[in-house]
């Protein structure tokens, strides 16, 4: 899911000053000029002009700050405002994900365009076959009006000569429950009602107009004043960085974490009272049960596919369990998940028990604002009870593999992997809802590969697999050392 683009590099650049900013207690005093640093007039302007590009950065700020455009009652407000307030926030943004409107202001009105193939033919065929009399010939070349058009597609599958091509919309094209479309001024708009936080439309925007609601600033402001923070780490994390998982978990002690915390910890949890539900299904004779791990999927089955509802696990997640871990052993400390997962930030609120989630790319930005050194940090140990097979959830498969080797001897584990929320994975469900499939356990990742390609990740999904893979295998041999 993840991959690099103009567009990232501009909200990594800024999620880094932002932190810097703080770090260095210059955050009021210079925000105001970041959108003029980033976008000088000497700089050939990315969109129509330096000052569009200067309101884009503004608007980015304002997001990573935790607020939207919807919030701005006065454009002369001053990011120093937002800022102020922003690192006094408590708790969670109301809603996880905004569109950037002064960013998001150049695809396409319509999906269908005529190309130079057109060859004026006498017969007609697109503008014949339109139903809403939207195309017209000019100097012997069909035009699309617009303001008629209503992306219906017959006019390409009439054109002989396939000269009538489909311009997507990214994020709609991308979002699998249709939560993405235009408002009357052309701009995006997320039905919050729909969305299931898989991040795909955020990932899949070009110009960068999707963004979550960050705590960055929150969680600088509570680490510069040494405040007790146990940080919890997703098993993923050990396929992000070019670093040993002790250099990594090092670096987190560095930034200022008071504890460190493995989620593969509460993901050895899950395995276990997940296996246990499901061999209890099992005795039920219940058709089959699916995993739970995924709040996409979670999310999927209360709002859009209720039918399946009854078939999803209980367990909680292992960010839930690794997070009570956390309120018995540090009961004073306030608890950040770190992982590449956007649906987090959404089920770590309705939890109560964390109260900051920070993705990879977060953090990342976090070292390079630090300006860490994985070489010179003090190496910190993974946890030596942690199971394999926990640190394996991270990859899709992993949780079905986790079940499997817990089921005593007697059961038939048939499992069947949803890989990756897609629309055609989405009509699967659906259909396995409706009539049972063949399978008694179905494990569902939202995003492709498993969470290792979540919308929050800073390396991509093959080199960060092998990076996982690695660091799993060098833990397998040292405890059977």
């Amino acid at each position: 899911m993840t991959y690099f683009n103009n567009a990232i590099q501009t909200k990594r650049e800024l999620l880094t000053r932002l932190i810097k900013l703080l770090k260095e207690d210059q955050l009021f005093e210079k925000i105001d000029r970041i959108p003029l640093d980033m976008r000088p007039k000497s700089k050939t302007p990315i969109r129509c002009c330096v000052h569009k590009d200067r309101a884009v950065i503004k608007y980015k700020s304002m997001a990573i700050m935790g607020f939207c455009t919807k919030d701005e009652e006065d454009e002369l407000t001053p990011l120093s405002d937002y800022a102020k307030e922003a690192v006094n926030k408590k708790g969670f943004s109301a809603e996880h994900l905004t569109v950037i409107d002064e960013a998001c202001s150049s695809c396409v009105q319509v999906n269908y365009t005529v190309s130079n193939l057109c060859q004026g033919c006498a017969g007609r065929a697109c503008q014949v076959n339109c139903p809403k009399d939207a195309i017209r010939v000019v100097n012997s070349k069909a035009i699309i009006d617009n303001q008629k058009c209503v992306n219906c597609g017959l006019c390409q599958k009439a054109c002989p000569f396939h000269a009538i091509a489909y311009l997507p919309v990214p994020c709609e094209e991308a979002c699998p429950v249709k939560a993405v479309k235009k408002n009357e001024d052309g701009i995006e708009v997320i039905d919050m009602d729909k969305c299931i936080y898989c991040g795909k439309c955020m990932t899949a925007c070009p110009f960068g107009a999707i963004m979550e609601k960050s705590q960055v600033l929150q969680l600088t402001s509570s680490l510069k004043k040494k405040e007790e923070t146990v940080a919890m780490v997703a098993p993923a994390i050990l396929g992000q960085f070019k670093a040993s998982p002790e250099q990594i978990l090092g670096a987190l002690k560095q930034l200022g974490f008071t504890h460190i915390m493995e989620v593969a910890e509460g993901a050895d949890i899950t395995a276990k009272n997940e296996t246990e539900e499901w061999i209890e299904s099992v005795q039920k004779n219940d058709p089959f049960m699916t995993s739970s791990c995924c709040p996409a999927h979670t999310l999927l089955s209360e709002k859009h596919i209720k039918t399946l509802q009854p078939f999803v696990s209980h367990t909680k997640s292992p960010m839930i369990y690794t997070a009570e871990l956390a309120k018995e052993k540090f009961p004073n400390a306030q608890r950040v998940f770190i992982g590449p997962c956007l649906a987090k930030r959404h089920e770590a609120e309705q939890s109560g028990l964390i109260d900051y989630v920070l993705t990879f790319e977060e953090l990342n930005s976090f070292f390079t604002a630090y300006e860490i050194d994985f070489a010179s940090t003090e190496n910190m140990a993974l946890m030596s009870s942690i199971s394999s097979d926990a640190r394996g959830f991270a990859l899709s498969g992993g949780v079905a593999e986790a079940i499997k080797n817990s089921v005593p001897n007697g059961y038939a584990f048939k499992e069947f992997l949803i890989d990756g929320l897609h629309k055609k994975n989405i009509k699967l469900l659906k259909a396995f809802s409706a009539k049972a499939p063949d399978y008694n356990f179905i494990e569902v990742m939202g995003c492709e590969g498993g969470c290792m390609n979540g919308p929050g990740s800073v390396t991509s999904f093959k080199p960060g697999q092998a990076l996982l893979k690695k660091a799993i295998k060098a833990q397998e041999e040292l405890a059977n050392a």
